[in-house]
């Protein structure tokens, strides 16, 4: 009979090798395998899951795509009835927008309020000063609005 080093591999070495029990030695652990048509329900899934995200994206966009966007630049009280308020309109070229200017006061109450129409220009970012006329003195101005039109 030929030592195990010497005989040929026809799968009986490898029972040979496990069946000697060494404590100090690990034995591989065989991969478990998934049940049948679980791989069906993952790929399921995880199409189900990536067309929610790419639906997710498209309404986030398609809600913001064309509308006005602002920043308040910064506010200047004038006197007990009048403030100027600063601010930066972004809109779609050649498209006229109307925004909303507010004025508040300490408690945060609605003391002045005007309406502004900016007409469409070759240019996306214009910025405005408006004056708006209070019933008190304000502490605050600010662009509470803006829409197409």
């Amino acid at each position: 009979m030929l030592p195990l080093d010497v005989m040929p591999d026809n799968g009986l070495s490898r029972i040979l090798s496990l069946e000697d029990d060494d404590p100090g030695r690990s034995r591989p652990v065989p991969i478990p395998r998934p049940a049948p048509r679980t791989t069906t329900w993952w790929v399921v899934g995880t199409v189900g899951i990536l067309l929610g995200v790419a639906m997710a994206v498209w309404l986030g966009l398609a809600s913001t795509l064309g509308k006005p966007s602002w920043t308040d630049m910064g506010y200047r009280v004038i006197d007990d009835r009048t403030v100027d308020v600063t601010y930066q309109i972004s809109r779609p070229n050649d498209r006229d927008v109307t925004c909303v200017i507010r004025a508040l006061d300490k408690g945060f109450a609605t003391v002045g309020l005007v309406e502004v129409h900016i007409p469409g220009s070759g240019a996306s970012t214009v910025e405005r000063t408006t004056r708006v006329r209070t019933t008190t003195r304000a502490v605050t101005g600010l662009v509470r609005s803006c829409s197409v039109g």
